[in-house]
């Protein structure tokens, strides 16, 4: 027992300790970087400030990768190209991309259907078509089964099915909070990476601290659901970063990352929010990047016709109904089921 040793000797083994260095190695530790404090409300008003665009046309960079081959380590991207964007609550969007002034394709969602013109390839033409689709219609066994028949059409018809304009809505238009879900505020801390410090700086490797504002709503059953996370960066301020949409599974549909922000439009009321936007479909496997070109020229709160969501086939491109396409194969399905 401690209060049995003599009192000098418990003298000599404290001054034994605190002089001598017994640690093998100091080993360097990511920097903790200071972090603000805000409230549950402070979260909620910051998600509905970037609600306050209730419409937007902007001229941009966008940038395609696709992430098929992420498992293996590697993904393809392809050359940054320009694209016209109008977007418009509720969930209205237009998207021309073009590169040299030569357009390469338009879409269209009304928020309920979406169409697709692709008026360039690089497969001779045979991908050159316009395509009609449901929002949420669910075209995995139609991909899967034209896979299976070895369709020339496969591989075009799962990149247009994947690759749909109102997956950029909720990125660009961020929906506001709504008092019929619940919202929980937590906090993490991660150990990140800036690349664009030097190797050997330390501030190369740091601790950032966040905070998440969880959303949840009930479904058919009553039972509550995670709809949307929200990632607020504590570091210099609060700051929404990163938003994350979840499906009906509660899996992850929309990784949306939020770069640094900035003003758009000319008139002084739109800062401090994001001038690039980086949208991840996990389950679709592709990524696309939007970065404002101008941001100063975005235009902000005009009213738009329905008309301008929805795309006509003015090329005459050969049609395909992803809808119609589904119901054949369910039928053919449920025809061999019967037999």
């Amino acid at each position: 027992m401690l209060n049995k040793i003599p009192y000098f000797l418990v003298v000599i083994i404290l001054f034994f300790f605190s002089s001598c260095d017994i640690t093998k190695k100091i080993d360097k530790t990511p920097i903790a970087l200071k972090v603000e404090d805000a409230s549950k409300d402070q979260l909620l008003n910051e998600v509905n400030r970037f609600a306050k665009v209730g419409s937007m046309r902007a001229k941009m960079d966008f940038k395609y990768e696709d992430t098929s081959a992420a498992q293996e380590g590697s993904k393809k991207s392809f050359y940054t190209v320009n694209a016209d964007l109008i977007v418009q609550r509720p969930a209205n969007i237009f998207l021309k991309v073009d590169v040299f002034s030569a357009d390469l394709a338009q879409m269209t969602s009304n928020g309920e259907n979406f169409r697709v013109a692709i008026l360039k390839d690089d497969c001779g033409g045979r991908c050159k078509k316009f395509v009609k689709g449901t929002n949420k219609a669910d075209y995995s066994k139609l991909q899967s089964d034209l896979k299976n028949s070895g369709s020339s059409d496969a591989k075009s018809i799962s990149s247009f099915a994947n690759l749909r304009p109102q997956h950029f809505t909720d990125a660009i238009l961020v929906r506001p909070t709504d008092s019929d879900s619940t919202y929980l505020q937590s906090t993490i801390y991660q150990i990140e990476e800036d690349e664009t410090q030097k190797k050997n700086s330390p501030l190369r490797k740091v601790m950032r601290g966040y905070y998440l504002l969880d959303e949840y709503a009930k479904d058919q059953n009553g039972e509550l659901k995670i709809s949307r996370r929200f990632w607020f960066d504590r570091v210099g301020g609060i700051h929404l970063s990163r938003q994350q949409i979840f499906d009906i599974k509660s899996e992850i549909e929309s990784d949306i990352i939020y770069g640094s922000e900035g003003r758009l439009a000319n008139n002084g009321e739109f800062s401090n929010l994001p001038l690039r936007i980086q949208v991840t479909r996990p389950k679709d496997k592709y990524s696309i990047t939007f970065t404002y070109q101008s941001p100063e020229n975005v235009t902000i709160g005009k009213n738009y016709p329905n008309t301008a969501f929805v795309l006509q086939n003015t090329w005459n491109l050969q049609e395909v109904d992803l809808d119609k396409q589904l119901q054949e194969v369910n039928s053919e399905q449920a025809l061999i089921n019967n037999q």
